[in-house]
């Protein structure tokens, strides 16, 4: 490849980061390198949960996603951008893992469920890049990031989190070969959401979200569950083609200096001002006296 400096410097750190560095490797892939395509690809993890009814019918039944896609959109990415920005342990992540554990503490479903939906944040976004960034993640990148998740699953309560990004695929691709599914929650849920997809695109194109969302999805089992149409071969092509170009782009461009996400001040319609920690996470969450052994169980 013919990289900038900037980029090939910090492809050779990313190749040589140590395990102990998990946190730090994590974080300069999901906010500098790779930053565009993980948020695509932590978009795209977002609707997946949708295609398995027993997730779908829990969200549905809470209402939140319905009354509140903008929000509850946003702040699933918030939440997860805070972790990685500032880190597990520092104050502002233990507020995000405290909120997680609060707003999933009397949520019904089994462990693989809350497994799944934590390894679509990690099996989605690196597939994502595998296929369309302008550089393949690199051996040291996936360990860090299966790490970083395990470590969350750790602190969730979550048994039996993968620790090699190996065993976390395949554990996502068998669960979704049992457990993929239309159903008239899940496809409610895609029909409410797909607005916040719609607003970040130019007005033309807004017609065609559902036909985008399924192109970038690339998966007609998957489509079919959440009720968009199939992709076609022209839009697979020119999806292929827009990235292509995108990619020699970016390759020839630094590396940018500032991360692609800074806490307290995502740019967005919901928070155009900025946002304290106290203003993320659902309106609607029941309370409990006390946390439990697993707090998503």
């Amino acid at each position: 490849m013919n990289l900038h400096e900037s980029l090939a410097a910090s492809l050779r750190h990313q190749e040589t980061a140590q395990p102990q560095d998990w946190e730090a490797t994590f974080r300069n892939m999901a906010l500098f390198d790779l930053a565009a395509d993980m948020e695509l690809g932590f978009f795209l993890s977002y609707y997946r949960n949708f295609a398995i009814p027993s997730i779908a019918a829990t969200l549905h039944s809470n209402a939140e996603i319905q009354h509140r896609p903008m929000k509850r959109s946003y702040d699933t990415a918030i939440v997860i951008y805070e972790l990685i920005a500032t880190g597990l342990d520092s104050g502002r992540g233990r507020a995000m893992v405290a909120l997680l554990n609060r707003v999933h503490r009397n949520v019904p479903g089994s462990k693989d469920d809350f497994l799944y939906v934590l390894l679509t944040l990690l099996v989605v976004p690196i597939r994502w890049t595998q296929r369309h960034a302008w550089r393949q993640p690199t051996a040291a990148e996936l360990a860090a990031a299966s790490r970083f998740f395990a470590e969350l699953g750790s602190r969730m309560n979550i048994a039996g989190m993968p620790t090699t990004y190996a065993d976390a695929e395949a554990f996502f691709d068998a669960y979704e070969a049992a457990h993929v599914a239309p159903s008239p929650e899940g496809q409610h849920l895609m029909d409410a959401t797909v607005q916040v997809f719609q607003s970040r695109l130019p007005a033309p194109l807004r017609r065609l979200a559902k036909q985008i969302i399924s192109t970038m999805l690339d998966d007609d089992r998957l489509t079919a569950a959440l009720g968009l149409p199939n992709s076609s071969q022209t839009s697979r092509a020119a999806l292929t083609t827009a990235l292509i170009v995108r990619n020699a782009i970016r390759r020839r461009r630094p590396l940018k200096e500032q991360p692609h996400f800074t806490p307290g001040k995502a740019g967005s319609s919901l928070y155009p001002n900025g946002y304290s920690l106290g203003q993320i996470g659902p309106v609607n969450v029941p309370h409990s006296p006390a946390a439990r052994s697993n707090e998503l169980s």
